[in-house]
């Protein structure tokens, strides 16, 4: 199993940065198919991957993708309220075929994965994007990696959440400033000007947090879903969602927080 994870890991990981490095549109259709498949997975938590009205969403999802890539937000709100609609025309048409948890998921879907993961390719676009893409990364993966080095060897205050009973509260906290100290790391490196610094460290700790209230997030659904994985499609890993559910949370924090220190 450690192997297969390893190996999956480090092509997942050459893909990453391959996509990362060349952006474009190669980038947008990837994160595209990604949220689909995204979509699919959390569809089938609840038994509804392969309905019309999950159809509905995941045509919906291309769309907003689009509309996001263009800038076209004044259209994006009229089309998620379009979407609703269609999903609840079909919700009345077939009832009692489906129930409303089971509709509330699919439009669910479409801001938690769709309308969260555009924001890896929005921060991509921006300029000096090719560096502040990796911000997400290091605070998912960087503080992943930080969180279970430290709750390891230092580990000895179960988190009070009950969804992942092996947490610590010193592995929260080496997240934390592991990602901190990435990011700091990742500014000396790349960046000449020293006054923005400590905006990179705390963008890595702020996005350790968000990491990891995602990860239980995704956690939490399929605890309430009675599923162990999201799907087997990343040998070792999982599922998209289980792989990107960090992500998910962390590509809009970064978004923002480099737009509001203006780096």
């Amino acid at each position: 199993m450690f192997k297969t994870r390893l190996i999956s890991g480090i092509v997942l990981m050459a893909i990453t940065i391959a996509l990362m490095v060349n952006g474009g549109f190669p980038l947008f259709w990837v994160i595209t198919a990604i949220s689909v498949i995204g979509l699919f997975e959390l569809y089938r938590a609840v038994g509804m991957e392969k309905t019309l009205p999950a159809v509905v969403g995941y045509l919906s999802s291309i769309v907003i993708d689009i509309l996001i890539l263009d800038n076209y937000y004044e259209y994006l709100l009229m089309w998620l309220i379009a979407s609703l609609m269609v999903l609840m025309a079909c919700y009345v048409i077939a009832y009692p075929k489906y129930n409303s948890e089971q509709m509330t998921m699919l439009f669910f879907g479409l801001i938690y994965v769709t309308v969260m993961l555009s924001f890896v390719f929005k921060v991509r676009f921006v300029q000096n994007g090719i560096l502040y893409v990796w911000l997400i990364f290091i605070g998912a993966w960087g503080s992943d990696t930080c969180a279970y080095c430290v709750g390891k060897l230092l580990g000895k205050h179960k988190l009070p959440s009950k969804l992942s009973p092996n947490k610590t509260i010193e592995g929260c906290l080496g997240g934390i400033i592991g990602a901190a100290l990435i990011g700091f790391l990742f500014a000396l490196a790349f960046f000449k000007n020293t006054d923005y610094w400590w905006q990179f460290a705390v963008i890595g700790a702020i996005s350790s947090v968000i990491s990891q209230i995602g990860d239980l997030t995704a956690s939490a659904i399929k605890r309430n879903h009675e599923i162990k994985d999201y799907g087997n499609l990343i040998p070792g890993h999982g599922g998209i969602l289980d792989r990107f559910d960090s992500i998910i949370f962390i590509a809009p924090i970064v978004f923002y927080l480099v737009s509001f220190f203006g780096l």
